[in-house]
């Protein structure tokens, strides 16, 4: 009897712990999607997305989970990157003589099923017109009316040409008006609307995009499920066509880059959207399990000068400095050869926009006769050494006591880098730029700095002589280059940051935002192309490449572009392996 007790003591205390395995497991699965959504594609992400309001959001998280959800009137195409209709049914028509534009609307349904118009394109300019949304109000402001013709057309009114209308204003994510309309009513007779409006909590987008929220678990991951009125489901746009195949996507978020690589090496995960540093890749390439993609980006490293000061005014030292600058040694032997080189301000991987024709500096040169070019060109403008860097037998030396053409010794310059643990690759670049430059006989030193104390000396205060920083994500538009070197940008907080002034740049640039015919628009930017790299007030250095991971044989379909294979053409079409 007594053995008898210890086994049914035994039998209740197994069942006992098996029920308490299950509650553990039914909450383990009550923090995931369901089993039946088990199948959905899984994406590694950094950080969760630090709003879901659009208006907002500007932070990559954020932007990649809208992206899903959100839809602009016109999107680029892998190939070429030429503007195609996506919730317009074709291309915008151009009126010059009402300076008009008539965009033709698909049949398109938001996520509650309540069809898509021209009301709610029309509402959506109008709402950052009237709250001047800072991220898009520039590509707006020019528009003098927005017209809902009818459920299906709509007419944008322009105050004057601008070139940016089809590349930036008809890319604007539209909005549903009935979502947003009760919105702008509470807000619009209280102080501050716009920034109440920025900091309004959205919970539940309504989407018109491949999928549509389901689950946040903050801090864990992100459930988007398949939308059922996405208006391309089953269409061919571009030559491509469109789904999408999976059931949705699942956001995990891990925090670091170590956690979601081994995720991904084990499976946990089928993509880590985020580029890969040099230092996974060999053990990647390794894994019969991960696939790495190779892309190219739209991004731009270079030295910004200070044309405001000496020696940095004076063009012969731009140019020597220039030439001076081995970017093949800074691909090859800093960045381990991931990277391209750039000679001109716009990547070549934006092909229709880069100008090939631009000057270069020391290029295919070695160490020894980069030296001997760049002492040749500071002597032509009237600079002078104690010893120079070049001695009587054509032979490269230490040079020391540089001196300006007025007689003047040289002060030692400062190159502004961010901090080692920030961007290690552009701090070592600020090393070798001050090495470089002292043989030339100058006294030079690479100063790390807080990336936001170096940005306020460089953009607000102008207190700087040459910096190291980069754009990681430049438009597909090369308007920035009128942002970038017009002179009425030249001011605290401007977009000049290095006080460059060029009556003839301004002209062509001006030209340029007021033309709109591509080809011709392509000659004015290109002429700008040009003049940047006569006269340098930035040295551009390389384009980033773009390495990402996928699980390999789980799905196939990736669409690869500039930017990388996370694209809404991948995940239209990706489908189970």
């Amino acid at each position: 009897m007594k053995q008898s007790c210890n086994s049914g003591g035994r039998l209740g205390a197994f069942w006992r712990i098996s029920l308490l395995l299950l509650l553990v497991l039914m909450a383990v699965f009550r923090m995931t999607p369901a089993s039946a959504e088990t199948k959905a594609f899984r994406i590694g992400i950094l950080q969760e997305p630090r709003t879901l309001n659009v208006w907002l959001a500007s932070d990559a998280w954020s932007s990649r989970v809208l992206s899903q959800m959100y839809e602009p009137l016109y999107i680029r195409e892998p190939q070429d990157l030429k503007l195609v209709p996506w919730l317009a049914a074709a291309d915008p028509v151009y009126d010059a003589a009402t300076l008009s534009y008539t965009v033709p609307l698909r049949d398109a349904k938001w996520s509650d099923g309540s069809p898509l118009t021209a009301a709610d394109v029309a509402f959506t300019g109008r709402l950052i017109q009237t709250f001047r949304i800072p991220r898009y109000i520039s590509s707006w402001d020019f528009i003098e009316e927005i017209e809902a013709l009818d459920p299906h057309t709509v007419r944008f009114v322009l105050k004057a040409p601008r070139a940016i209308f089809t590349s930036r204003t008809l890319t604007t994510p539209i909005v549903q008006k009935k979502r947003w309309a009760p919105v702008l009513e509470q807000l619009a007779s209280q102080q501050d609307s716009m920034l109440r409006l920025l900091n309004h909590e959205v919970t539940d987008p309504v989407s018109s995009g491949p999928f549509v929220l389901k689950q946040w678990k903050k801090g864990a991951f992100l459930y988007l499920k398949k939308n059922p009125h996405f208006f391309a489901n089953g269409k061919e746009i571009s030559g491509y066509r469109l789904g999408p195949h999976i059931p949705g996507i699942i956001f995990k978020v891990y925090g670091t880059t170590d956690a979601a690589v081994l995720a991904l090496k084990k499976g946990t995960i089928d993509f880590f959207w985020w580029g890969l540093q040099p230092g996974y890749l060999a053990d990647l390439d390794q894994d019969p399990n991960v696939r790495v993609f190779s892309s190219q980006k739209s991004a731009l490293y270079y030295v910004g000068l200070n044309l405001r000061r000496a020696p940095f005014d004076d063009i012969h030292f731009r140019q020597a400095l220039a030439t001076v600058i081995d970017k093949e040694f800074i691909i090859k032997r800093i960045l381990h050869d991931y990277a391209v080189k750039m000679d001109s301000v716009v990547p070549p991987s934006n092909t229709f926009w880069y100008c090939p024709d631009v000057r270069r500096y020391g290029e295919g040169l070695g160490r020894d006769e980069r030296i001997r070019r760049a002492y040749r060109i500071l002597q032509e403008g009237g600079y002078s050494w104690e010893v120079p860097p070049v001695n009587g037998k054509g032979e490269v030396v230490t040079g020391e006591g540089i001196k300006m053409p007025d007689g003047r010794e040289m002060r030692g310059i400062t190159i502004l880098t961010p901090p080692a643990d920030y961007d290690p690759h552009r701090a070592m670049i600020g090393i070798m730029i001050q090495e470089w430059v002292k043989m030339l006989g100058m006294d030079a030193v690479s100063r790390p700095m807080p990336l936001g104390a170096m940005i306020h000396h460089v953009k607000t205060r102008h207190e700087f002589d040459c910096f190291v920083l980069g754009y990681g994500s430049l438009s597909l538009d090369p308007d920035y280059l009128r942002n970038f070197f017009i002179s009425t940008n030249s001011k605290p907080k401007g977009w000049n940051t290095s006080g460059y002034h060029n009556p003839e740049f301004d002209r062509i640039a001006e030209a340029s935002a007021r033309t709109l015919d591509r080809e011709k628009r392509r000659q004015l930017i290109w002429a700008m192309q040009k003049m940047v790299m006569e006269d340098l007030p930035w040295i551009p250095l390389y384009c980033p490449k773009l390495e990402e991971g996928a699980r390999a044989g789980r799905f196939q379909g990736w669409i690869n572009m500039v930017g990388g294979i996370g694209n809404k053409w991948s995940f239209c079409r990706i489908r189970p392996q």
